[in-house]
């Protein structure tokens, strides 16, 4: 199956600025009478993350059903990504509530309008860092619009205090708290990955790299939610894997195939 590219830009109400959206379709999807959804925070780096070979490729083998992806370019990325409602102890992520409500009542309606479809079988949304904390989150308190949510190397660490000397305070990471408060959302999925060198630091001491702890601890969070591996949580942690897009272009199979496989 080929797949084209499209550019949509919105004027946003919520945001106050024009957003520019990479559209990724699929060849003849007028014809079809399913369509998926994947919604792509960071959307500028689509070239660097081989989205559009990988996508190719997976439609060649048959592995995954036909999907449009809406790769959304980001902006403020550092107040419009982040936990709605809840700042972190820089105040960071002050426009996320105006982010959130973009995605909800402005970009999905429009795609909705254009692929001629009132709903997508599958509505997945991922991200890359804190592009990955803000899908979540999103999804997490929308659990009517969304079935499945992804996050490459997520910024779980994402906290309500700073760190400071002789600091082993762990319940200061907000998305965790964010879960552990809240309802559970029993029909969202949910998709994980980090690499063994996103990063080095390691501030509790226990040889492990910080976001790959805080990732394993919120998965541990969304199990005590009642939340079960593999059926509604799938991790994947690549050996010498960066913080960096090369690393992320690696899993993107993985998760496509994991999100919108026949």
């Amino acid at each position: 199956m080929i797949v084209t590219e499209e550019i949509l830009e919105l004027s946003s109400v919520y945001l106050k600025r024009k957003v520019i959206c990479t559209l990724i379709v699929p060849d003849g999807f007028e014809n079809l009478d399913r369509m998926n959804l994947l919604l792509l925070n960071d959307g500028q780096e689509i070239e660097n993350l081989q989205l559009k070979t990988s996508l190719a490729t997976l439609y060649e083998k048959q592995q995954i059903r036909p999907v449009l992806v809406a790769a959304i370019h980001a902006g403020e990325r550092i107040q419009e990504y982040g936990t709605v409602g809840i700042l972190d102890f820089k105040g960071r992520g002050s426009k996320s509530a105006a982010y959130a409500s973009f995605i909800t009542q402005e970009l999905l309606p429009k795609l909705q309008e254009l692929i001629g479809m009132k709903t997508f079988e599958t509505i997945a949304f991922a991200g890359f860092s804190l592009g990955g904390l803000s899908a979540l989150d999103i999804a997490w308190n929308n659990p009517d619009l969304f079935d499945k949510v992804g996050a490459f190397s997520g910024s779980f660490w994402w906290r309500s205090r700073d760190l400071g000397e002789g600091y082993c305070d762990e319940n200061d990471r907000i998305v965790h708290k964010i879960i552990r408060q809240k309802q559970h959302r029993p029909e969202l999925k949910f998709w994980f990955q980090t690499g063994t060198k996103d990063e080095t630091a390691d501030r509790n001491k226990n040889h492990i790299i910080d976001s790959m702890d805080d990732t394993v601890d919120l998965i541990k969070t969304l199990e005590n939610k009642g939340y079960s591996r593999p059926a509604d949580i799938r991790y994947v942690e690549i050996i010498n894997g960066k913080h960096n897009v090369e690393t992320w272009a690696k899993a993107m199979p993985k998760f496509l195939c994991w999100a919108f496989c026949k």
